[in-house]
Formats: C-alpha cells, sequence, structure tokens
C-alpha cells in the first residue's frame, strides 16, 4: 500500500509541473487579458447604452456619446446639491458646463427619487468601473505584445496582434499558419458557411480592423488583406524563431504594395458582380436533394427526377 502511495503522490506530482511548464510562457495571459479585453468592451458598450436611455427619463435634454463623459456627468448631477467643477471636469468646457447645469435645473424630464437617485449612481460608478479596467487591461496588452510579437505588434498593432495570437491558440500555431490563414482568423463561421452552403467566401477576419483594409473600396480589401497576411506571416518567424526585429522593412514594403493596389484602375466587373455566376461550391449539384435523401426532394430551389417528369 505504501509503494502505490508513493506511486500515486510522484504521478500527481509529474502531472503538476507539467501544467506548471506548460502555462509558463506569458502568451496565455496574454491570450486570456485579449479575451477579457473584447468581452468587456462589449459590456461597456451595453452598459453605455443602458445608462443613456437610463438616465433620459431624467434629462432628455443631453445627449452625450461618450460613455466614460455620460457616467461622470450622471454622478455630478446626481449629486445634492449638483457639482459643478465635476460637471466642468466632465465635459472639459465652462461654458458647455453652464449650459448643462441651467438645462438640468429646469429639465422636463421625470423627477429622480432617492432610491432612483442611488441606482442611477451605483451603475454609473459601474460604468466607469469598468472604462477603468478596460484602460488597465489595454495598457498590459500593448506592453506584452510589444514584448512577444514586436514585429506583428508594429506592422498592425498591439490589441490586433493579441487578437490574432488568441485565435491562434499559441505562438508556435500562429507562427507555422501560412498567410492564408492568418488572413481569415476572426472569420471561421463565415468560412464554414461558405463551405457548407456555398455563401460568398470571406477575405478577411480580424485584419478588417486595420484602417488600411476597412476604409478601403469593398472590391480592394481582400487584396489589400492578403499582402497584410503574408508580411505578418513574415514577421511572426521574426517574433518566433530568430526573434530579430524586421518590421520596418516589411512595412515600407507593405505600404508600397497598398499604394500599388489603390492605385491600380478599378475592374470592369467587380469579384461580387459577376452576371451568370452560381457560387462555385453549387455548379453540378442540380439533383442533391434527391441524392442526399430529402423527403421533399429539393434542396434551394432544384427539383428532383421525379417532380420533373410530373410525378
Amino acid at each position: 500500500m505504501d509503494s502505490f502511495d508513493e506511486l500515486r503522490k510522484s504521478m500527481l506530482e509529474n502531472a503538476k509541473e507539467g501544467i506548471r511548464s506548460a502555462y509558463e510562457s506569458e502568451e496565455f495571459a496574454l491570450m486570456q487579458a485579449s479575451n477579457a479585453y473584447r468581452e468587456l468592451s462589449k459590456s461597456y458598450n451595453l452598459a453605455y447604452e443602458r445608462l443613456s436611455e437610463w438616465y433620459g427619463i431624467y434629462f432628455p435634454e443631453i445627449k452625450i456619446g461618450n460613455p466614460k463623459t455620460l457616467a461622470q456627468l450622471a454622478l455630478a448631477l446626481n449629486a445634492n446639491p449638483p457639482d459643478k467643477d465635476a460637471i466642468v471636469k466632465a465635459v472639459e468646457d465652462p461654458s458647455k458646463a453652464e449650459e448643462v447645469y441651467r438645462k438640468a435645473s429646469g429639465t422636463m424630464g421625470r423627477k429622480m427619487g432617492a432610491e432612483e437617485r442611488d441606482a442611477v449612481t451605483r451603475f454609473a460608478e459601474l460604468s466607469l468601473s469598468m472604462d477603468s479596467a478596460l484602460e488597465q487591461l489595454k495598457a498590459y496588452i500593448k506592453s506584452a505584445s510589444t514584448r512577444m510579437l514586436p514585429n506583428t505588434s508594429y506592422l498592425t498593432d498591439e490589441t490586433i496582434a493579441a487578437e490574432l495570437l488568441s485565435k491562434a491558440g499559441s505562438l508556435d500555431k500562429l507562427a507555422t499558419m501560412p498567410a492564408s490563414t492568418v488572413q481569415l482568423l476572426g472569420a471561421e463561421k463565415a468560412l464554414f458557411k461558405h463551405i457548407k452552403f456555398g455563401s460568398k467566401p470571406p477575405k478577411y477576419g480580424i485584419l478588417f480592423k486595420l484602417p488600411a483594409i476597412g476604409t478601403a473600396p469593398k472590391y480592394m480589401r481582400g487584396r489589400i488583406a492578403r499582402v497584410y497576411a503574408t508580411k505578418i506571416s513574415i514577421g511572426l518567424k521574426g517574433d518566433v524563431y530568430s526573434k530579430r526585429f524586421i518590421a520596418e522593412g516589411l512595412k515600407k514594403s507593405l505600404d508600397a504594395a497598398v499604394e500599388r493596389i489603390k492605385s491600380s484602375p478599378e475592374p470592369e466587373h467587380k469579384p461580387d458582380e459577376r452576371r451568370g455566376m452560381q457560387p462555385r461550391s453549387f455548379r453540378g449539384r442540380g439533383n442533391y436533394g434527391a441524392r442526399h435523401g430529402n423527403p421533399r426532394g429539393r434542396r434551394f430551389g432544384n427539383r428532383t427526377g421525379a417532380q420533373r417528369q410530373g410525378a
């Protein structure tokens, strides 16, 4: 029995050591921070929308487009009496702050009760704490991405580099991916939809967040994304294997390629406007439903042989 206990203890220690060594790299912390930043950003935007609608029933005359400013203003106006200095600090304009204070004093909105005031105040404080957490996460992501992915961060930005790593699962996986896979990271749902249903194939995923791609004409985006993915793929090899900073030369080559694409003439027929072309995945599938046992005998408007014969 003693030998069995010793063996069990040894195996547990080996398992713990394996887990410890597997998560020793900071890349896993960066992936979790990136996921947390992305999910918290969604919650922050939802909180802003809710606070905007909620506070609108008490103060409908004001419309604030900045979530942080709205939360700060709600706290300043909820003070008893309203804090003029906090209002000026929130809107960063003394004349506008005076106008906000004047409108708040004679608002046509609902009179706020004590319990309602406390509830709105707590929610505004929650919104501000989320903003502070986002700033801290962003600072860590920027620092960690610059250390681990200097070339990729230089070619894109720190947040996008961290998102690419999070989608890939590890630095080694990301560095060994071909450029075509890097280009489509983040577009997995659209890719599976294309494979299964023959919809338009995706041309970019996370890379769409890059201004050079997101602001480009639609027919250019795929070509620009391909160039970016190629350079990023090369930069990743420098980040993970050679540990050399080669991004400056890659950036010059990248910018030149993007300029060539933007200066090229517009195609007569853009990729999405080819007439008479069915999705490639469904050419020659006229009898798909009958072959796959569809009880109605059709899919996507195709009829079986029995239906064509009038049966």
